[in-house]
């Protein structure tokens, strides 16, 4: 099966989802794990390049373990544990649970070995398989969802924690191989779209998953705004360093003035002088810039500066989802097969909405009104990050397809770029 075909059957989702949809579908992203690690070697998942980022054998193991820590042990009966070792060493984050494998030295994990973590995923997958023969409790069901979700997410995070230790190796290895050309032809200026304010309901509301941090869904008071039709290009960002963007201190929020200087920050992650422009490092290997293509790789604090610069501002959380309520929630995400962003459609109404990059909001990650986080280890997967972070919407071209929706909310420490970020501009009306 092609990671298109695996991709789109493993995302699919139905509400309400039967238990036999419900195992097909898991099967199918626990497929597409192996096939995402496929094409690196043993030595490429073992290695972290840096604190953010997670061997590729950490994320096969740790989704894993979720499976197993959450679902297998609570609910299938005369479930034997793979090896009682591998908690401390694949648990995350979750203080309840217990302690763990301190998250800076995950590269150091030499062992278990690569093989041992393949057979690991056989036996719980072997288990998951059980649990299914049987009727399995609600409870269960929903953790099997969560479950899959969240294995969703680290195929993301793999994608870009490959794409980071690729970029730091001086042979600049490509995941997946590619032709090198860059699209010709000019992008035309970004259009605006300007929406009416009023109070409008947003965060989730429906049948289907979500997680806790999407709701409660509520009334928010949204002022007449625009928005951009299009993803701010390399084009424009090149402009912006050659205007002198990055030594310019009155475009910079004091902090990330403060980084860009300590780090000597002059351009986005992965941009290197290439044949008299710039290259970047992505998952097709080092590539001339697509002057067209969306900017990515860029921090919070890069985007605040950027629209600044260009008389902009960035859009809130809840004017992108209002202005993206008429917008399917589909675009160019993992199973396109591009692996990097792509040239906005030239056409005035909104696109890039879903897909290509996440975008940063002007949004503070914070709970909803009346937000409760759920009872138990499992409360602790978005609720206590609520401090010192930016929301961002919309997915990527690593998201796999049908994980995004117009009411997720990605969210990130504002030095953070090492994920497909860039923007979108927005403006009062």
């Amino acid at each position: 099966m092609s990671l298109t075909e695996l991709t789109v059957a493993a995302t699919k989702q139905d509400a309400p989802t039967s238990p036999d949809r419900l195992s097909e579908r898991l099967m199918r992203t626990r497929a597409l794990s192996q096939d995402l690690a496929r094409p690196l070697s043993d030595e490429d998942q073992v290695v972290q390049a840096m604190d953010d980022a997670s061997p590729t054998k950490w994320h096969l193991a740790h989704t894993t373990w979720f499976f197993e820590a959450f679902v297998l042990s609570q609910h299938l009966p005369g479930y034997v544990c793979f090896n009682e070792r591998f908690e401390y060493c694949f648990n995350s984050y979750y203080e309840s649970v217990g302690p763990r494998h301190p998250r800076p030295f995950r590269g150091l994990l030499t062992r278990p070995s690569g093989d041992e973590v393949r057979a690991y995923r056989a036996h719980v997958d072997e288990a998951l398989e059980k649990l299914f023969a049987h009727d399995v409790p609600k409870e269960a069901l929903s953790l099997v969802e969560l479950g899959i979700n969240h294995e969703q997410q680290h195929q993301e995070l793999l994608l870009t924690d490959v794409l980071n230790l690729f970029a730091s190796q001086p042979l600049k290895p490509a995941y997946r191989d590619d032709n090198a050309g860059v699209p010709a032809g000019e992008v035309a200026l970004p259009a605006f779209t300007a929406f009416e304010g009023g109070v409008f309901e947003v965060g989730y509301s429906g049948s289907g998953f979500s997680y806790d941090n999407e709701g409660p869904r509520h009334e928010q008071l949204i002022r007449p705004f625009k928005l951009a039709n299009r993803c701010v290009t390399n084009a424009e960002w090149i402009a912006f360093i050659e205007d002198g963007g990055y030594e310019t201190a009155v475009l910079w929020l004091a902090d990330g003035w403060n980084l860009i200087n300590a780090e000597t920050w002059r351009a986005p992650l992965y941009f290197e002088p290439h044949d008299g422009g710039y290259g970047q490092m992505s998952l097709r290997g080092f590539r001339p810039v697509d002057p067209g293509a969306p900017v990515t790789h860029v921090s919070y604090f890069e985007a605040d500066a950027f629209a600044r610069w260009a008389g902009y501002r960035l859009p809130s959380e809840f004017e992108w989802e209002h202005a993206s309520a008429s917008i399917a929630e589909r675009g160019q995400t993992l199973g396109a097969g591009h692996l990097r962003p792509q040239r906005a459609p030239n056409e005035t109404g909104l696109s890039q909405m879903f897909g290509d990059v996440w975008e940063w909001t002007a949004s503070a990650y914070l709970p909803y009104p009346g937000y409760k986080p759920a009872r138990g280890a499992v409360g602790e997967y978005n609720g206590k990050f609520m401090c010192n972070q930016f929301v961002l919407k919309g997915g990527s071209c690593a998201t796999p397809d049908g994980h995004i929706r117009r009411t997720y909310r990605d969210f990130f420490y504002p030095h953070q770029r090492w994920q497909f970020t860039g923007l979108r501009l927005a403006a009062d009306a």
